[in-house]
């Protein structure tokens, strides 16, 4: 028994654009961010998508609408997938910043315990959206064999998936920047069940095609998560 989770980020800004920064101001996608919108939107309709949830903020949500009018969906809103508050950086340059805080953004790229003066650091980003999978996890049982498709922002993906690959701090800064309309894909399976310790019973299973072992109440809140690729995008030729 598997679950699908995709982590997609919203299509272009001219914040993105211009290398200004955003955080949680509600920025709308530009004209290239919608044709990307659109794009991504007819790769991912082929999933068997049972769940689209977006990040509040317009450019995520506008993003999540092009998947959503592609599968007959409706798109659900949480403020918990919200890009990273970036305190007194918002709507700055990339320059701004580094002129006013010298080696700040690096400081802050590198260490997720840091945040930007009056923002919110990534491992406080990576427990508020956890909380909305967990949730899923528990409540959403159609969710077995299917896909759960999150709308939401670059900081808040390589947070969320950091934490559920259950990395140390240390180790949240070995993911790329993610492109806009690029996705994480991870995977889930139940991480404890009857006879995995015992790696003879795995091989008898095997070989007889017994079904594999299934989420309950009792394994459903200690998933083992996989990640199946980072900063996935669409093919154009």
């Amino acid at each position: 028994m598997t679950r699908r989770l995709i982590l997609l980020r919203h299509g272009q800004t001219e914040y993105n654009a211009t290398s200004r920064m955003q955080g949680q101001l509600d920025t709308e996608l530009s004209e290239v961010g919608r044709r990307q919108a659109e794009d991504v939107a007819r790769v991912l309709a082929r999933q068997k998508i049972v769940r689209l949830i977006s990040s509040d903020l317009s450019r995520a949500h506008n993003t999540a609408l092009a998947v959503a009018r592609l599968i007959d969906a409706e798109v659900s809103t949480d403020r918990r997938l919200r890009e990273t508050h970036l305190g007194e950086w918002q709507a700055k340059t990339h320059q701004e910043v580094d002129l006013h805080y010298p080696g700040a953004r690096a400081k802050w790229r590198h260490d997720p315990q840091w945040a930007p003066p009056g923002g919110e650091s990534r491992i406080e980003v990576a427990r508020r959206a956890r909380q909305l999978v967990d949730e899923l996890m528990v409540d959403l049982t159609e969710w077995d064999n299917s896909t759960v498709l999150l709308v939401a922002h670059g900081g808040t993906i390589n947070a969320l998936t950091s934490n559920l690959l259950d990395l140390d701090f240390h180790q949240y800064p070995m993911f790329s920047g993610l492109g806009n309309t690029c996705w994480a894909q991870l995977t889930a399976r139940p991480r404890y069940y009857p006879g995995s310790e015992n790696p003879e019973d795995d091989l008898k299973n095997s070989a007889v095609k017994t079904p594999g072992p299934v989420f309950d109440r009792n394994n459903v809140g200690n998933a083992q998560w996989y990640l199946d690729g980072w900063n996935m995008g669409v093919t154009t030729t």
